[in-house]
């Protein structure tokens, strides 16, 4: 999960510098709405909502699986926003540092929370991670847990995994100057989920307990090491550090996802994609590559499914027949192609809300729904009739009231303390030297 940043308004041609600086920062509402949407389709899914309502609730649910459909349109957002943040920066250390400071605070305050105030039984931290405390924790501390063979703190964590390792990708290739390669990276990763979906196994490192410990030791290590390289500031190695992450996660992508290799390659496409239609829009790639990436990879997306998501697969993505993985794949690119059609209009105030607040309600949804399941082990509500919605809009209504709650006193807090920081580092670790190859890029096109 990412926060859609403030991206600055249109410029034209020739603006002078005073004029550039005095046009307002504005927010990409489309995006904010379209990500408010799917976390509350999440906390709705998880919920179990849709079975509420028969027969069609749970013929959905089998042929339209709402988890995948919402995760997607996620993943297509961020593919889309989160390296435009970067090159907008054009600071890598910047970047890593508003990315700690946006997602740390929460999750680790919510964690927290659960452990303390929710009863053994009704624990939103599942008791596979609470038996093996160290291993486990430190596994989720890194965001990399679900390649490292170790279950989420929380349920809903496990695309913060995928998130992470895009996060690693993108800056290795700007500080290489390949970040303007999306269309190409995109087709790769889908072409390997078409070709290969059925062939690579699952966690190939972790085949035990030792080898598990193992890796979580040397992920640990190397993505400490990497991130310490980037937060000197120093060019050299800001570049190695971004090169350490990016290979610490194609490892892991490749040879010890949790999930299928054919639904792992294709988020990473999905991701490219998104930030393929972002260039195209900038024109700062050809549309028509654009096009013909996007159409590869939504084919793709559907024919994986149809292909590979059968026998064991299906407990990997969670979905009960193939369909339930392609139609709500197609469905987030079509919402998406939706909101971008409608990207220059103002969208309602409760959808941007609801955007802004996103990522609270994707971590704060799945300690709100034990707490609601704890209650009704003492309150006895009604199962049939208009009273057995009562515990599900118990369960709306506490998600977004405690989500609203978080976003202000942990997230914005938590934001405000990394730009703190990020200034902090300026002043102490001044970044020298020669510009990255991605900065270079950037700087030739805003050149005059």
């Amino acid at each position: 999960m990412t926060v859609i940043e403030q991206q600055p308004a249109e410029q034209s041609v020739g603006a002078s510098q005073t004029a550039r600086a005095a046009r307002p920062a504005v927010r990409l509402g489309w995006l904010d709405a379209l990500r408010g949407i799917a976390a509350l389709l999440v906390a709705v899914h998880h919920f179990g909502l849709l079975a509420m309502f028969p027969p069609a609730g749970p013929w959905i649910e089998k042929h339209f699986d709402l988890g995948i459909y919402a995760v997607m349109l996620f993943f297509l957002v961020s593919g889309y926003i989160v390296p435009a943040s970067l090159e907008r920066r054009g600071d890598v250390r910047g970047f890593w540092v508003g990315r700690v400071f946006r997602i740390y605070p929460l999750l680790l305050i919510v964690i927290t929370l659960s452990l303390l105030i929710l009863p053994k039984d009704f624990s939103a931290v599942p008791g596979v991670v609470t038996s093996h405390p160290l291993r486990s924790y430190l596994a989720n501390l890194t965001l990399l847990h679900e390649m490292l063979n170790i279950p989420s703190a929380l349920g809903a964590m496990w695309t913060l995994c995928y998130e992470m390792v895009f996060y690693f990708f993108v800056s290795a290739l700007f500080v290489k100057g390949w970040h303007r390669q999306s269309a190409g990276i995109s087709v790769f990763f889908a072409g390997a989920a078409l070709l290969l979906g059925a062939f690579v196994t699952p966690a190939m490192i972790t085949t035990n307990t030792a080898t598990t410990q193992h890796l979580i030791m040397a992920t640990v290590v190397v993505m400490a090491t990497g991130l310490l390289c980037v937060f000197t500031g120093r060019p050299e190695l800001v570049r190695i550090g971004a090169m350490v992450l990016g290979g610490l996660g194609a490892v892991l992508l490749f040879l010890n996802a949790r999930s299928t290799f054919f639904e792992s390659m294709m988020i990473l496409a999905t991701m490219f994609a998104g930030t393929a239609i972002f260039r195209a829009e900038k024109k700062q790639i050809d549309p028509m590559v654009a096009v013909i990436t996007c159409g590869f990879v939504l084919t793709s997306g559907f024919l994986v499914g149809y292909l590979y998501n059968h026998g064991d697969a299906l407990n990997r993505t969670w979905t009960s027949e193939w369909i339930g993985f392609s139609a709500p794949y197609l469905g987030a690119w079509l919402t998406f192609g939706f909101g971008m059609l409608l990207r220059n209009r103002r969208w309602p105030r409760p959808l941007t809300w609801l955007g802004a607040i996103s990522y609270s309600v994707y971590v704060v949804h799945i300690p709100v729904l034990w707490s609601v399941f704890w209650l009704e082990k003492y309150v006895h509500f009604a199962k049939h009739g208009a009273a057995k919605f009562v515990p599900a809009l118990i369960f709306l209504a506490g998600v977004l009231v405690f989500s609203q709650l978080t976003y202000k006193l942990i997230e914005m807090p938590g934001q405000n303390l990394g730009k703190k920081v990020a200034k902090m580092l300026d002043r102490r670790l001044p970044q020298t030297g020669p510009k990255f190859a991605g900065e270079q890029a950037e700087a030739a096109v805003k050149a005059p």
